[in-house]
C-alpha cells in the first residue's frame, strides 16, 4: 500500500523541532510521581490532588487557547511554541504529581483489604490512556479542532476538583485524607 503523495514529506521547514522536546512530557511525569506521595504524606492526599488538579485544569485549557491562536495567526505561528511547552510540562508536572497523591488516598480510603485491588484496578485503568488519549486527540486534530480535546480535558479536571473537595478535601469530608 503505497503513501499519499502528500503523507510522503510532511516536513515544514519553518516549524520548531518539537520532536525533540517530546519525551519532556513522560520524563517529567515519571519522575516527579513520587513527589506526589511523600507531600501526601506530609501535608495529605487530598490537599495535594486538589491543588494539583487545579494546575492541570489551568494548563489543558491554557493549552486550548494557545492552539486557537495558533490556529488563527496568520504568521509567526511558532511563538506560540514556548507557551505551548511550558503548559504541557505544568500538565505532565501535575499528572505525575497527582498520580503519586491518588494512589496515597487509596491506601487510606479503602479499608486494607480492598486497597490493594483498588490500586491494581485503577492502575489497569489508567494504563488504557495511554491508548485511548492519543486516539481522542487524532479526532479533533482530524477535525482541526484540537483545542476542543484541550478544553473537554480540562472540564473533566475541572469536575475532579470537586469531586476531590467534596468527598476527600473539605471540613466535615466523608473521608478526609
Amino acid at each position: 500500500m503505497a503513501l499519499d503523495e502528500t503523507m510522503k514529506d510532511c516536513k515544514n521547514p519553518d516549524a520548531p523541532q518539537t520532536y525533540n522536546f517530546a519525551f519532556l512530557g513522560a520524563l517529567i511525569g515519571s519522575l516527579i510521581r513520587p513527589l506526589g506521595g511523600t507531600l501526601s504524606d506530609k501535608i495529605g492526599g487530598a490537599r495535594v490532588t486538589h491543588y494539583h488538579a487545579i494546575i492541570m485544569t489551568l494548563a489543558a485549557a491554557g493549552l486550548g487557547i494557545i492552539c486557537i491562536y495558533a490556529r488563527d495567526a496568520e504568521r509567526n505561528r511558532n511563538d506560540f511554541f514556548p507557551g505551548f511547552l511550558i503548559c504541557f510540562l505544568a500538565l505532565f508536572y501535575g499528572t505525575g504529581v497527582g498520580n503519586g497523591s491518588t494512589f496515597r488516598q487509596i491506601g487510606i480510603i479503602f479499608d486494607k483489604t480492598y486497597a490493594p485491588a483498588v490500586i491494581g484496578w485503577s492502575s489497569a485503568i489508567a494504563s488504557f490512556g495511554a491508548f485511548l488519549i492519543p486516539q481522542f486527540f487524532g479526532v479533533f486534530i482530524k477535525a482541526k479542532t484540537p483545542e476542543v480535546a484541550f478544553f473537554i480535558f480540562a472540564g473533566y479536571y475541572f469536575t475532579c476538583i470537586f469531586v476531590n473537595y467534596w468527598f476527600y478535601f473539605r471540613k466535615g469530608a466523608e473521608k478526609p485524607c
